[in-house]
C-alpha cells in the first residue's frame, strides 16, 4: 500500500506539536519533531545551543534525521503518515539565518517528496518561548515566510491551517485530505 506522507509545518509556537499529538490520539500515525532531541543530545555533550553555536552541524544532523524519518514513513502500512516538519524546513531555517550550505540540502529536498504540506500561520495568542524556542514572535512571523517560500520552491502548494481549537485545526487537516 502506498501511504501518504503529510507534513505539518510552521514557525515556532504555531501549535504543530499539539496538532500532531491530537491526530495521534485519534489513531493516526505520526512522526514527531526531532530538533529538540538533537538539541538535548548536544547539551549532554556540553554544547548549550547547537543551532546557534554550530548551525551547519545542527542542520546536517537534522537533515540526516529527517531523511531517516521520510524513509521510515515509506515502510509503514498506514494510509496517512503525519510528520512534524519536513526536509524543506531545514533549508528554510538556514536561509532565514543566512547560513551557507551545500547542494546536498537541495538534493535531499528534491529526492524526498511529501504528498501534502499543511502550514500553520503565526498566532500571537498561543505563542510561548521556552528553553529550546528562543525566537521572538516577530522572528516567528519571518520564519513562517521562509518556510512558505522553501516549500513553494520545492514544488509544494502549502495549505494554510486556520487558527482555532486543536480539534478544529486537526479536523480541517483531515477534511482537506479527504475532499
Amino acid at each position: 500500500m502506498q501511504n501518504k506522507k503529510i507534513v505539518i509545518t510552521g514557525g515556532p509556537g504555531t501549535g504543530k506539536s499539539s496538532i500532531i499529538r491530537n491526530l495521534e490520539a485519534q489513531g493516526h500515525f505520526c512522526l514527531h519533531e526531532i530538533s529538540r532531541q538533537i538539541t538535548l543530545e548536544a547539551q549532554k555533550q556540553g554544547v548549550e545551543q547547537l543551532f546557534l553555536e554550530k548551525p551547519l552541524l545542527f542542520s546536517e544532523k537534522l537533515l540526516e534525521a529527517r531523511i531517516a524519518q521520510h524513509e521510515q514513513a515509506v515502510k509503514f502500512s498506514k494510509e496517512l503518515i503525519f510528520l512534524d516538519r519536513g526536509i524543506p524546513d531545514v533549508v528554510a531555517y538556514m536561509d532565514y539565518f543566512g547560513t551557507s550550505y551545500s547542494k546536498m540540502f537541495s538534493i535531499a529536498c528534491e529526492a524526498h517528496e511529501y504528498d501534502h504540506v499543511f502550514l500553520l500561520p503565526p498566532w500571537k495568542e498561543i505563542y510561548i518561548s521556552d528553553n529550546e524556542r528562543y525566537e521572538s514572535f516577530e522572528q516567528a512571523e519571518e520564519i513562517h515566510e521562509y518556510l512558505k517560500k522553501a516549500y513553494i520552491t520545492y514544488g509544494y502548494n502549502p495549505i494554510e491551517v486556520p487558527t482555532g481549537t486543536i480539534d478544529d485545526r486537526s479536523r480541517f487537516i483531515i477534511n482537506t485530505l479527504y475532499l
